[in-house]
């Protein structure tokens, strides 16, 4: 019997739909040679300190860094349908002839379905589904070309590694900041993680972005024709160099804004002989705004003030 270890129910019913597992039993599809059971997402996880040793359980700054030997998994839950769900898998792999790992296709899921069947102590040959969708036609193409798992080893290990460093990193620091800059009374836990932090910190610099912002007046030569204005129009280049400039006014420099009037009246000056100009040459001032707490970069709004210029008509 062929077991397909899929990464929740739903996926599992839409692959036992397609090729023939057409039998519900308790915990599994069955049918056509083919058994199709399913864990609930992230079944499996890193030990916790205290699992690695007990003294580890209370919060000591003396125990810092926790670095365990080597790192083991356990069941993330335990509670009585996570452990039965997980008896039904070891119990189906330890039968099996074959084992299709049918996790998403990623890092996390090759982490999460590799976790299960290396807590189930499964040792059969592995094959991997490697889909990127659902559809009939995508799931019997994977079947038709299923993959040697060991070709996904270093997929794993990298997966894993991101574990362990999640691990490594968020335990401690956690426990270290919380003890270092709290107090018990305060009962405030710091919470310290790979992916939070980072974004913690970019939404801190943005605050302090908005709060001392300085608006920069600039000046924009456009001319207007039956009623339309007209103005130049920022390439690629210059939004990319704009988007890396160190303050703001070289960013409005690189939009091609004039940030200095003398600047703007001389440039003005310049076009005004131009036969092609069509019949008003304007100098508008304006100023860049306070950036939005969105994620939108800078606002601007114009300024009531303009310059305006009426070249003769020939």
């Amino acid at each position: 019997m062929k077991v397909c270890l899929a990464e929740k129910p739903s996926v599992a019913r839409e692959i036992a739909q397609v090729i023939g597992a057409d039998r519900r039993m308790d915990g599994y599809y069955e049918g056509n040679g083919y058994q199709v059971t399913w864990t609930f997402g992230h079944f499996c996880q890193l030990k916790e300190p205290d699992d690695y040793r007990p003294e580890w359980k209370r919060w000591n700054l003396h125990d810092l860094p926790m670095i365990p030997d080597s790192f083991g998994i356990k069941l993330m839950r335990r509670d009585e349908g996570v452990v039965k769900q997980f008896n039904t898998i070891k119990r189906l792999l330890d039968a099996a002839t074959e084992v299709i790992n049918c996790g998403d296709a990623g890092q996390e899921g090759e982490v999460i379905q590799r976790w299960v069947i290396h807590e189930a102590k499964c040792r059969k040959p592995v094959k991997r589904l490697w889909i990127s969708s659902l559809t009939e036609e995508a799931i019997r193409q994977g079947f038709n070309n299923l993959r040697d798992g060991r070709e996904f080893d270093s997929l794993y290990q990298a997966g894993r590694s991101r574990a362990v460093g999640d691990w490594l990193l968020g335990l401690n620091a956690t426990r270290l900041f919380t003890l270092k800059y709290t107090s018990y009374q305060d009962k405030q836990l710091l919470s310290i993680g790979r992916v939070q932090t980072p974004t913690l910190a970019l939404l801190v610099d943005r605050y302090h972005e908005i709060r001392n912002f300085k608006p920069e007046p600039y000046w924009v030569l456009k001319t207007e024709y039956r009623n339309t204005t007209f103005t130049r129009i920022n390439t690629e280049a210059e939004q990319k160099e704009a988007q890396d400039a160190p303050d703001e006014q070289s960013r409005l420099r690189a939009l091609g804004y004039f940030v200095k009037e003398d600047e703007a009246s001389k440039a003005l000056e310049t076009v005004k002989p131009a036969r092609s100009l069509s019949p008003m040459l304007r100098l508008r001032k304006a100023a860049s705004r306070r950036p939005a707490s969105s994620t939108s970069p800078r606002c601007k709004c114009s300024a009531t003030t303009s310059w305006v210029y009426r070249p003769r008509i020939r």
